[in-house]
């Protein structure tokens, strides 16, 4: 299933997305949202899931409607970093011995076609796209592959926007370069396990401006899905409706020569996922 919610931020009703790629069916006769409550619940997801292969779920006009973020009130967002070959080979990183774990606030999660900001005094606003894996069930010390990947609910695009200054030029951590406003697109769509057969085998892009900036596959992934579900779950507990974005590969404008080509206000990014959708941002100043 594609599931996905549509509406003013804030007021989103919960949809799905219809087997023709285009039909949005309306969701919220049977659930109140598509948040952690009802990952975790198995029969109200195959109540939906009947309802979808009936037939009897009502169109929803999506005409001019605004696509918000997948998953509703999320309870933390857990990052790794370097976890692509060719990303950490750009930065001139060495391969991580053990992955690197950061979070990002829940608050910076905003809708795949909102609008960036890029904050105040920032000269280094950097693009990543990720594969996001959404938790479906508590998760604490996994043990194996197959139990981390029985915990996924299901799967997303998401735009790991981040400001390399702030990040890794102003001290501390990188806290300060990644939980600026608006610096996490979600979605569109959480995509069930169902329809990603191999989260190993998705073809990433990001264009910039209409220019091919980053053409990557998960199967570039230094440390795997799995492999991170079940690592995370060692350190800290995932509940349902948590996401894990996995890593972005090479493309980022901090490994480009210089001069750099970092975000400014009116660029226009894009992303997509091979089955997972695509996202549009327009960026402003902050």
């Amino acid at each position: 299933m594609k599931l996905l919610r549509v509406g003013t931020a804030g007021s989103e009703r919960p949809a799905l997305l219809d087997g023709d790629g285009t039909t949005l069916r309306d969701l919220s006769g049977l659930v109140p949202d598509i948040d952690g409550a009802l990952l975790a619940d198995e029969d109200a997801l195959g109540r939906i899931r009947s309802a979808a292969e009936s037939g009897e779920l009502p169109v929803l006009d999506a005409a001019g409607k605004r696509i918000g973020p997948p998953v509703a009130r999320i309870g933390k967002v857990v990052c790794i970093g370097l976890n692509y070959h060719d990303h950490a080979a750009e930065t001139g990183a060495a391969a991580p011995a053990e992955p690197v774990v950061f979070l990002k606030a829940a608050d910076t999660v905003v809708g795949p076609d909102d609008t960036v900001l890029v904050p105040r005094g920032s000269g280094k606003t950097d693009w990543e796209v990720e594969l996001a894996v959404v938790i479906g069930r508590t998760a604490r010390y996994l043990e194996s592959d197959e139990e981390a990947l029985a915990h996924i609910a299901g799967y997303a695009v998401a735009h790991d926007v981040s400001e390399r200054e702030f990040q890794i030029e102003r001290g501390g951590t990188w806290d300060k370069g990644k939980n600026c406003e608006t610096f996490n697109p979600l979605g569109p769509w959480l995509v069930t396990p169902d329809e990603v057969p191999d989260p190993q085998a998705l073809h990433l892009r990001l264009w910039v401006n209409g220019e091919l900036k980053q053409d990557g596959s998960t199967a570039d992934q230094i440390f795997p899905v799995a492999e991170v579900v079940r690592y995370v779950s060692r350190f800290m507990t995932l509940y349902p409706g948590d996401v894990v974005s996995t890593g972005t590969p090479a493309g980022v404008a901090m490994g480009q020569p210089e001069p750099k080509p970092y975000l400014r206000a009116g660029d226009v990014v894009e992303l997509e996922i091979e089955g997972l959708g695509r996202q549009r941002q327009v960026l402003k100043g902050a």
